[in-house]
């Protein structure tokens, strides 16, 4: 899937630095969790240290005074210890949220910025898993690499020192399973990340199944499917048990290995220990300070497991995450000429596009003056949504040139080119809030008489007023809670609102009964006055009075003229005005 596949940064630099940098983008925090691992690791000395000296000391020399404050100190590092401990966790879970906000903006903030085609092939359940999900379980990388890896790095390095200070010889001995330990532990690790690869992009289709599925649930209870989908969701919820089941069957045979390694060790140093002991070549506390430092050496030992499950998961998950951010920008986003004024005058010369390297237009050429009227018509699929979508620049235009005001559309700003233009899609979208948010959309400043005026306009004021609520009634998600046609003149209202100097209505009446249309219509003509306009219209009764209009067929055009002359013609125009319908 392409959101699996790295590419620009993530080939050239690994993972781990890439999350590296973002955790240094809080030098303080990072630093403040770095000093505080080192102090409450070098705590861990106390315990065997005091051990040692109850050992070799207090016993031999029956020193009563010592026992008292030896035992304070130790129970005083034991404190140390925790309270340093309490204080690094409540500043690396500051660190992990701050990291996780920040990460999940920015992913946010590069998806505005895609192009729509990226859109057009990745799935939303699957994007919104990147987002939810692996955000946070890539920051865990870099918590649990400061709050235990580091930590735990540290602990192994100051008790082997301590060690090697009372005795190198033990301590060679103490560190015999090391190799083997290690060596199991990197052949599983570079086993496993594939395998939590596998088990990731399954939640990501299980999500994007069940994202699917709840958007398309009307359609599944109208065709009773209910059975069906249900059984598809099944097979996908097992298949993400059966690929995490993989990981954990390995890590159930690995990990206990390890530990009957690690732990098959202390046998080893107790006895080499104690031969020694008695041969007079160490004192009785060493093996004793040795024991009890063991536990605080291979520690670190038994977190390898849930360490290395995170660290695997959490790079799976950056590579992913990192795989949105490194996907380049769409061009001229913010960037191109933003022209002073936009009269409106719009043509295309021998365009020519391809879905996916089907064609769908061949060398279109079309024109519209200032202030005119152009319908596009044609069967299903001639390629009308796609000219609405190039002059949006939602795609781009395989060759040929567009031209606005005789500037070249792809050296516009995109940003400005939208601002100029308004868009009621074919299929009415509506954000889950206020009627008044969604409208705002088009003008943030717009005052409640503002609003009020294009929903009369929108012959959209009488339905709104019924509500309860008014303009504070909530839409539903996609705008569920009113019917297609309120949803339609909704849109419409919010174009009239923005009231550009460029409108693109495609089908923009389609969902509207006969009566509402003729009142639409009338709204829309006010609307269409000293501006240009390109409408995609299924009743052709709705598009008669364009001042041109273009018949397209398989990508092409075919016919151009006015109704009149179409008609007059007899040739698809014709046959489609005779069935009334495109």
């Amino acid at each position: 899937m392409e959101l699996c596949r790295g590419r620009g940064r993530i080939a050239g630099v690994s993972t781990l630095a890439h999350l590296i940098r973002h955790t240094l983008r809080f030098p303080f925090q990072s630093l403040l969790s770095l000093v505080l691992a080192v102090l409450c690791t070098g705590l861990v000395l106390v315990l065997p240290g005091v051990t040692m000296r109850f050992i070799d000391v207090i016993v031999p020399q029956q020193r009563l005074d010592l026992i008292v404050p030896t035992a304070l100190l130790g129970i005083g590092a034991i404190l140390a210890r925790q309270l340093l401990f309490t204080v690094r966790s409540y500043f690396n879970n500051r660190l992990e949220l701050k990291l996780t906000h920040q990460i999940r903006v920015e992913v946010y903030g590069k998806l505005q910025r895609l192009p729509v085609k990226w859109f057009d092939s990745n799935a939303s359940g699957e994007i919104m898993s990147r987002v939810a999900d692996d955000v946070p379980t890539m920051e865990r990388v870099i918590v649990e690499g400061l709050d235990q890896a580091l930590a735990a790095l540290l602990q192994f390095l100051i008790v082997i020192g301590y060690m090697l200070w009372h005795s190198w010889q033990l301590t060679l001995v103490t560190l015999a399973p090391l190799p083997l330990i290690g060596m199991i532990t990197s052949w599983w690790t570079k086993r496993a990340e594939p395998k939590w690869r596998e088990s990731s992009e399954a939640s990501s289709a299980l999500n994007a199944l069940l994202h699917d599925n709840l958007s398309g649930i009307r359609q599944i209870k109208a065709y009773t499917v209910e059975p069906e989908a249900l059984d598809k969701f099944h097979k996908a919820s097992r298949k993400v048990g059966e690929k995490h089941m993989v990981v954990m069957n390995g890590q159930a045979i690995v990990w206990p290995a390890v530990s009957c390694i690690a732990e098959s060790g202390i046998i080893l140093m107790i006895a080499v220990g104690t031969w020694w002991t008695l041969q007079g070549k160490l004192s009785t506390g060493v093996p004793i300070a040795f024991l009890v430092a063991w536990g605080f050496l291979f520690d670190p030992i038994s977190r390898i497991n849930p360490l290395a499950q995170t660290f695997t998961r959490g790079v799976v998950a950056a590579k992913r995450v990192f795989a949105i951010l490194d996907t380049p920008d769409e061009i001229n986003l913010t960037e191109g000429t933003r022209p002073a004024a936009f009269v409106g005058e719009v043509g295309f010369r021998d365009v020519s596009f391809a879905y996916a390297d089907a064609p769908t237009l061949t060398r279109v050429n079309l024109h519209a003056a200032p202030g005119e009227t152009v319908a596009l018509v044609g069967p299903t699929g001639a390629g009308k949504s796609t000219v609405l979508n190039l002059l949006s620049r939602f795609h781009e235009a395989d060759s040929g040139e567009i031209l606005l005001d005789g500037h070249p559309i792809n050296g516009l700003s995109k940003e400005w080119l939208r601002d100029h233009t308004g868009y009621v899609t074919q299929e009415s979208f509506l954000f889950n809030t206020t009627i008044r948010e969604n409208l705002q959309l088009a003008k943030a400043n717009a005052t409640d008489d503002e609003i009020w005026a294009v929903l009369e306009a929108a012959n959209a004021a009488a339905f709104v007023r019924e509500l309860p609520e008014g303009l504070d009634a909530v839409a539903g998600e996609r705008g569920g809670r009113f019917s297609g046609g309120e949803k339609q003149r909704l849109s419409i209202a919010r174009a009239l609102l923005k009231n550009p100097p460029l409108l693109l209505l495609d089908e923009a009446t389609s969902a509207l009964d006969n009566e509402t249309e003729r009142l639409i219509q009338g709204a829309l003509d006010t609307l269409r006055t000293n501006r240009t306009c390109f409408v995609i219209a299924h009743r052709l009764s709705t598009v008669r009075n364009a001042h041109r209009i273009y018949v397209l067929d398989e990508g092409a055009v075919v016919e151009s003229g006015s109704h009149g002359e179409l008609v007059e013609l007899g040739g698809l125009y014709a046959r489609l005005w005779g069935g009334r319908e495109t």
